[in-house]
């Protein structure tokens, strides 16, 4: 039996919608149990940023091959592939019995995650071309994806309350088959006819590039700055970073045509990329530690306080697009940033009062979620809507691999930061040695309870005394990394402004001159 052109268009849209929404239930599900997963799998703060890491850095690792594969295979067809691989390793995942396993489960879902992802822009913008229907259809895909990450808050919290966390991932396995029923019965297949080759060198270059920018920044307080695997990781780093470059220009067969970073729409949209996650997603990884260590919250209401964090992006993807079409993106783009680097200002000054709580946080979450929900819908729509349709794939993959860099580099940062603000605060009022301090930093940077470090360290003054001391080595810590994260964003959001204005300004220039 055939499916009607209407009804295979709306079976196709809940099929990418399906794949969005575990996508960001993935996201923003785990942050909030992962102080959980470390007491019972007996993770250390390094494990623990390794959990979100292994996935941003894998996504990283196959977005571009993903891009490539699905212009020349059929976005359909690897789309499928992915969403079964993504069930399969969400098994896995929930079924880990120590850290280690844990980790290379989150890889290898950051695989099939990265993958689907790719997959759901390129078919979207393949299957929904233009007008008023394109629109509709990039912002039922936002609001799904918001769904995600707004609740996901949520529902991690309320699976560990009710089962455990383990259902954070095995949920996964159910939606991942029901998707694939959608995607046989609507999605329609489609390739790039001129697809190239598989680009090896790019692939493997630039993920070593950014493995060892990630283990300079997460191992190298630990081993030491001037030790020889962290110098090493770092002069590593630069080099496959180099060689990236060199690889992509030289190559016959590159997955980056480095010619689209001068369309200023696409280089302005993907500065918009790279800003959300300086700021607004690797706070997601600290922000329930902050709340549930520095404020004393438990895991239910440490997940209704995300939620004024998260709902912002499941309401606004639909307003979001009108805006940009009556706006321009290179408006609306811009101004999310600034309004997620303002949120971060308040978060900043909220949690540094003498009675910070959620009414004080509160103001700068939901400013922050409404930048996000403004600017993350334009940002893709933008990208893959500035290049030749049968380039999408590759558009689609040049956005998610700056999302994910940006990101797992700033997971990592992030987290560098957190621990040194801690360490810094712990050293003014504890007779301890150097190390002692940083272990203990990241102890508490970890999320571990009170019980657990008066027993790790027997040095510590009485319960009281040491409560008070965490919580005010954490409040400290948190205010740098939203201070950076403010910094960062808004810095981003300029520089994304002025690419856009100098395109406005040349189109302006053209048409009065007659072009």
């Amino acid at each position: 039996m055939t499916v009607a052109p209407a009804r295979g268009q709306g079976i196709a849209l809940a099929a990418l919608c399906l794949s969005a929404l575990m996508f960001g239930l993935e996201i923003s599900s785990v942050p909030v149990i992962l102080s959980t997963i470390g007491e019972v799998l007996h993770g250390d703060f390094t494990d623990l940023q390794w959990t979100m890491n292994a996935y941003t850095i894998a996504c990283t690792t196959v977005l571009m091959a993903s891009g490539a594969l699905a212009d020349r295979f059929g976005r359909k067809r690897l789309l499928a592939i992915a969403v079964a691989t993504f069930g399969a390793t969400s098994l896995l995942c929930g079924l880990a019995q120590d850290v280690t396993v844990l980790i290379v489960g989150r890889a290898l879902q950051g695989m099939s995650g990265g993958t689907m992802l790719i997959c759901q822009v390129a078919i979207l913008s393949h299957q929904f071309p233009a007008g008023r229907e394109r629109t509709r259809a990039f912002g039922a895909w936002g609001i799904v994806f918001g769904t995600g990450l707004g609740f996901g808050p949520v529902i991690g919290g309320g699976l560990v309350a009710l089962s455990n966390w383990r259902w954070v991932f095995l949920v996964h396995a159910v939606v991942a088959a029901v998707t694939l029923i959608l995607i046989f019965r609507g999605v329609r297949e489609s390739r790039d006819p001129t697809g190239n080759r598989l680009d090896i060198g790019g692939i493997v270059t630039l993920s070593l590039a950014v493995f060892g920018l990630v283990f300079f920044i997460t191992q190298g307080p630990g081993l030491g700055l001037n030790s020889v695997a962290t110098l090493g990781s770092l002069v590593l780093a630069m080099a496959f970073g180099a060689a990236f470059v060199v690889v992509e220009r030289s190559g016959s067969h590159p997955m980056i045509d480095f010619s689209v970073f001068r369309i200023r729409a696409f280089s302005g949209a993907l500065l918009g990329s790279a800003g959300m996650n300086f700021s607004y997603w690797p706070l997601m990884i600290y922000l329930p530690i902050y709340l549930q260590r520095g404020l004393g919250y438990g895991t239910a209401a440490t997940s209704l306080c995300l939620l004024a964090y998260t709902i912002p992006t499941l309401v606004l993807p639909p307003v979001a697009e009108r805006l940009a079409v009556r706006y321009r993106p290179g408006v609306i783009i811009p101004a999310g940033l600034y309004l997620i680097g303002l949120g971060f200002v308040l978060l900043h000054l909220g949690s540094g009062v003498a009675d910070a709580g959620w009414v004080t946080v509160l103001p700068g979450s939901l400013l922050a979620g409404t930048g996000l929900g403004l600017a993350n819908t334009p940002v893709t729509n933008t990208t893959t809507g500035s290049v030749p349709a049968d380039r999408s794939g590759m558009a689609s993959g040049i956005d998610m691999s700056a999302r994910m860099i940006s990101l797992a580099v700033n997971i990592a940062l992030m987290g560098l930061i957190l621990t040194l603000g801690i360490s810094a605060s712990l050293s003014e009022h504890l007779q301890l040695s150097g190390p002692q301090v940083q272990a203990l930093a990241e102890h508490v940077a970890n999320g571990d309870d009170l019980a657990a470090l008066m027993l790790a360290f027997p040095a510590l003054p009485d319960l009281d005394s040491t409560g008070t001391l965490v919580r005010s080595a954490l409040t400290h810590g948190f205010g740098l990394i939203t201070l950076y994260g403010g910094i960062a964003v808004s810095a981003l959001a300029t520089t994304s402004l002025i690419i856009f204005r100098v395109r406005q300004r040349t189109r302006v220039k053209g048409r009065r001159n007659g072009g």
